[in-house]
């Protein structure tokens, strides 16, 4: 099942995707796509998908979960990330927050932020967690999975890695986490372990890699993560990025205001972000 969130921001609708591409309300039989609901799939039993409203195609789309409680994620975790980016390739997971307020929709426009000198571009595969866990073994890990979904952890590489601190505040700008376009339940891609992926600005295919060369997969993720922090029905971990972001390109190439950038993951959809320069609000 592809499970959605369309219409205004702050104001969205549960819908899913049907197989012939129409996009379904769901909000006559549950209340949101968000943790109470992955937690308890029951109301999907019998579904009759075909007798739910049909909704525009040119709706907007939301992130594909909301209320989101964590925004965990996982850096350096593709072996030639680390390389591009001169750092080693991690023994452990590396793990650093992204505050949940950067979550938008997959094709909301992404706001450079002020003073930012080096903003970058990530795709990165998502994983949402359906029940709750503590110190699940890697063996019973994915049981624990909701599904999966697309992210863009955009980053502020001079925030994040020339002031100091943790890396969150290089990516936790407004805007700095696209998510969607749709939550693709794990009975529906029981395995994300070898899926194409790619990133695109300005029509240019900077990222090409797949799931399958992840340094840490996802059952070890939620395993050890789960060592340090209990997990919550909605939570999102992003598992990392494969080789090919603006920092690893030589000369370093970042991203600037009136800008494109296309990325997808297979059988996850496809998201498209138009970066716009940060306005100062007139305060009189």
């Amino acid at each position: 099942m592809k499970l959605m969130r369309v219409g205004a921001v702050g104001d969205e609708k549960p819908a899913l995707l049907d197989d012939a591409g129409k996009i379904r309300d769901l909000s006559s039989v549950i209340g949101d796509i968000n943790g109470a609901v992955l937690a308890d799939m029951s109301w999907a039993a019998g579904l009759d998908v075909a007798a739910l409203p049909e909704l525009p195609a040119d709706s907007r789309i939301g992130p594909c979960v909301g209320n989101v409680g964590k925004f965990v994620c996982v850096g350096l975790n593709y072996a030639d990330h680390a390389k591009e980016a001169g750092l080693p390739i991690p023994q452990e997971p590396i793990l650093f927050m992204k505050a949940t307020s950067a979550i938008c929709g997959p094709n909301d426009d992404v706001i450079i932020p002020r003073d930012a000198q080096k903003t970058d571009w990530e795709v990165e595969l998502g994983v949402v967690i359906g029940k709750n866990t503590a110190y699940v073994s890697k063996e019973n890990a994915l049981d624990h999975v909701a599904g999966y979904c697309l992210i863009n952890d955009v980053s502020e590489r001079e925030f994040q890695l020339e002031k100091g601190g943790q890396w969150v505040k290089g990516k936790s700008n407004d805007t700095f986490g696209p998510t969607g376009p749709w939550l693709v339940t794990r009975d529906e891609m029981p395995d994300a372990s070898n899926l194409a992926m790619w990133l695109e600005v300005d029509g240019k295919r900077y990222q090409n890699g797949s799931t399958s060369t992840m340094v840490f997969d996802v059952p070890t993720l939620v395993s050890y993560i789960s060592n340090y922090m209990s997990l919550q029905p909605g939570d999102i971990i992003s598992t990392g990025t494969p080789p090919g972001v603006g920092l690893g390109q030589n000369p370093q190439i970042y991203l600037k205001a009136g800008q494109t950038m296309r990325l997808g993951i297979d059988g996850l959809g496809q998201q498209q972000q138009k970066t716009v320069a940060y306005i100062v609000a007139d305060k009189g």
